[in-house]
């Protein structure tokens, strides 16, 4: 599964290198053999001119691929280029994960249809799943439940029931081979949604911490001059009371209760209990939790509730407490444990 938010940056960049009148490449890891940076389904760009927006390899292959990509440019056709970062005499880099990885280079044209409407629906925040032949003949996608587009009809029948059955298990992309012809198999999901109640100022790390970690972020707090676009600039904001708002708004959310302010989180802890919450994490002591329970009439048990929020870090600074509270989110969101990697033969298991 690949990161909708980094699809959209991804798209961003390259639009903005169209309108500098440049041309531009998506670049996405394929195939991963032993330990590697990324997973497959991991993207970046490149222009022409240089502009590179994203990373596949934390910058040890980048620059051997600007090669690559500036041919795909030039040719107009999609490049692979394959990595055995195990032959450290071959490329005398020194990198630290020792495997093998396989990297997809697709020139995108500002007129291609195709790409217009994979960014259209990345920014409706739908379920997508998109298919792309290594050899660029045949593109096609498939959204949510009842929409598809590109060249569908052209997709051997393995690997469109391959895209479809898997769509809402897919964890990441995938190659399949069948009559000889490769094709990657990638699928987008819609980003968890944080609501963020409290726009105080320890709450401002969390939210641009959340929000690079891939979570599209609400900000929930009646007060204008706190809850704007200058102080979270990478959230939506509702700014109003949190009693006064309806649950339907919020459905299936991740929260983190940060009011400081006994009523407000006693409101908003109400608000999120009923609005199917995946998570509800609030700031502060276990027993003033228990307490603001009691007070709205709830059970412990009425929703996955964490109190104190965050994990055992040792934090003190309001940049440490993001650091736990997001380290916890994250953990939970991938099914992690949260324990060190120490020992451990691969990192992405």
């Amino acid at each position: 599964m690949s990161q909708i938010e980094e699809f959209k940056k991804v798209f961003k960049q390259i639009k903005q290198t169209w309108e500098r009148g440049d041309q531009a490449a998506m670049l996405m890891i394929i195939t991963v053999i032993g330990s590697a940076y990324r997973r497959p389904g991991a993207k970046m760009m490149m222009s022409m001119d240089g502009t590179m927006c994203g990373t596949l390899s934390g910058g040890c292959l980048e620059g051997d691929l600007f090669g690559w990509a500036e041919k795909a440019i030039q040719e107009q056709v999609p490049l692979t280029v394959k990595y055995d970062l195990t032959e450290n005499e071959l490329w005398g880099l020194g990198i630290g994960c020792k495997g093998a990885q396989e990297i997809l280079i697709v020139p995108v044209d500002p007129a291609d249809s195709f790409w217009s409407q994979i960014d259209y629906w990345i920014h409706q925040e739908a379920r997508i799943t998109y298919i792309l032949e290594c050899t660029g003949e045949t593109r096609a996608a498939f959204v949510g439940e009842d929409t598809e587009f590109g060249d569908t009809a052209s997709l051997p029948t393995a690997v469109r029931k391959q895209a479809i059955l898997h769509a809402g298990s897919r964890t990441r992309a995938e190659v399949m081979h069948v009559e000889g012809r490769r094709f990657v198999i990638d699928t987008v999901r819609p980003s968890e949604r944080l609501i963020v109640t409290g726009a105080g100022h320890d709450a401002v790390p969390v939210v641009d911490l959340a929000s690079k970690a891939g979570f599209a972020v609400t900000v929930l707090d009646p007060r204008e001059s706190f809850n704007n676009i200058n102080r979270f600039p990478s959230a939506q904001h509702v700014v109003m009371e949190p009693d006064a708002a309806d649950p339907s708004m919020f459905p299936d959310g991740w929260w983190v209760i940060m009011n400081h302010h006994l009523n407000r989180d006693e409101a908003s802890l109400r608000l999120a209990l009923h609005s199917r919450p995946k998570f509800v994490g609030v700031l502060g002591p276990l027993s003033r939790t228990e307490q603001m329970l009691v007070n709205i009439g709830l059970p412990m048990s009425e929703a996955p509730i964490y109190s104190p929020i965050g994990l055992d870090l040792g934090a003190e600074t309001i940049d440490e407490v993001a650091v736990s509270i997001v380290s916890q989110l994250m953990s939970l969101r991938n099914n992690r444990n949260a324990a060190p990697l120490h020992g451990r033969a691969k990192i992405h298991a």
